[in-house]
């Protein structure tokens, strides 16, 4: 589905409140001055406050998925907005899906 590209800007959240932070995994292509965001990327995440029962089970890592199509940086998809992330707890259990609060809104891809 056509959207924004994401980029390091992205702001994106756990389904529990804590923000996704993006190293990217190329440099090469930038949108708006920031490297773009591609379906291989790995954010981590700090400050997840979940818990099952009294284990404190917080969201630690994301796994992207439903990239674009058609729009590639460095031979990998690029993130859209309509991109799905999975938030994973330290023993890699899925906890829900990444919340993508705000996006640029200048390049969009299919």
């Amino acid at each position: 589905m056509p959207g924004p590209v994401l980029d390091v800007s992205t702001t994106a959240m756990c389904m529990h409140g804590a923000k996704l932070t993006h190293a990217p995994s190329q440099t090469r292509v930038l949108v708006n001055g920031s490297p773009a965001l591609v379906v291989a990327d790995v954010p981590t995440i700090a400050g997840c406050p979940f818990q099952l029962g009294n284990k404190p089970s917080p969201c630690v890592t994301a796994q992207w998925m439903a990239p674009a199509t058609r729009v590639f940086a460095n031979m990998q998809p690029v993130l859209v907005q309509s991109s799905q992330g999975t938030c994973k707890s330290p023993e890699q259990a899925p906890q829900g899906l990444a919340v993508i609060a705000a996006v640029q809104p200048r390049v969009k891809a299919m």
